[in-house]
């Protein structure tokens, strides 16, 4: 039988970075959009898997010169295509070894469950008319889980102040994938190193659109631990990940770029730069959230993917 060390040392060779293991009753409490015993009654267990996006995807957005690695490689590139691949490899071990396992990559734009408040006809976590139960007690499909929330069960790191999943490996900077399976493997402690998140609110002072509230606050309870993140308004956090900012824009150069760059998401993507796998130019490089928070967890030398240069060495540009 599989243990829990083999099953997360085969994960890192298929590609992962950092892998935990939660156990399925740290969701108990969840929405029932967001809980994964919905997809799986009988599992057991969930891996969770962060995938490192690159320093150096970040670099010519705070240069101010090439905004499409970051696009490419630190975003949809690790959603859409390092990530399936390393699910599909992974989920084999446990097949071969007799296990169902479910791949829960951070890709899925169509599922039911949606927190952007965007669109003025969905209501909570549901998109009304997108579908319906199968059974009073269930959920209407898709359910998806809250990533981020599953690796603070699967005991990786915690949420910072910017609701960004920090791990003690790279602060801010790695996107997250799962694995739910009836496999019983044993669940690793929540996180009990040294506190990353500071409250230093730099996150909020270099958010581009200001989308992070200085003052208003979520909390939640995960496996008996109270979690708490600053309230985000994910309108604004949409449009200026696009590129709202004339600041903080150099594509935006005519009139009409105004209007077309602070269309909402879905738009705004398709809006003169063409997408790549699916997703537009992030092009305010997750200023705040990111890369404000990674230079802060790093200058106090709290990270362990240390670096010998520090990632700041002027001031920020600014149009």
């Amino acid at each position: 039988m599989l243990t829990s060390g083999q099953v997360k040392d085969f994960a890192r060779r298929c590609g992962a970075d950092i892998v935990g293991i939660a156990s399925m009753d740290r969701f108990e409490g969840a929405p029932k959009q967001m809980d994964p015993r919905y997809i799986f009654p009988d599992a057991k267990a969930m891996v969770v898997m962060g995938f490192r996006i690159l320093r150096g995807a970040l670099r010519g957005i705070e240069e101010g010169t090439f905004f499409v690695a970051y696009a490419g490689m630190g975003y949809a590139g690790i959603n859409w295509v390092y990530q399936p691949v390393t699910l599909w490899n992974f989920c084999k071990l446990l097949e071969d070894d007799g296990y169902e396992a479910v791949p829960l990559p951070n890709n899925f734009p169509w599922t039911n469950t949606d927190s952007s408040g965007q669109n003025p006809e969905r209501t909570g976590l549901m998109r009304e008319s997108w579908s319906r139960p199968v059974d009073p007690d269930k959920p209407a499909p898709d359910v998806f889980i809250h990533l981020r929330i599953a690796a603070v069960a699967a005991g990786m790191g915690e949420i910072g102040y910017s609701k960004m999943f920090l791990s003690p490996e790279f602060g801010p900077r790695q996107r997250l994938a799962a694995v739910i399976t009836d496999a019983p493997l044993e669940p690793d402690p929540l996180y009990e190193g040294p506190p990353l998140c500071d409250r230093c609110m730099g996150c909020a002072t270099a958010c581009t659109g200001q989308a992070i509230s200085p003052d208003r606050t979520i909390k939640i309870n995960v496996a008996g631990r109270d979690v708490e993140w600053g309230e985000i308004d994910y309108s604004l956090c949409s449009r200026y990940f696009c590129g709202a900012s004339e600041e903080h824009n150099p594509f935006m150069v005519s009139p009409e770029d105004r209007e077309g760059f602070a269309q909402s998401v879905g738009a705004a993507q398709q809006y003169k730069v063409s997408p790549t796998y699916f997703y537009g130019r992030a092009l305010e490089g997750a200023a705040g959230c990111i890369r404000a928070c990674m230079i802060h967890l790093e200058e106090q030398g709290k990270l362990k993917n240390a670096f010998k240069n520090p990632f700041r060495k002027r001031k920020p540009w600014r149009l």
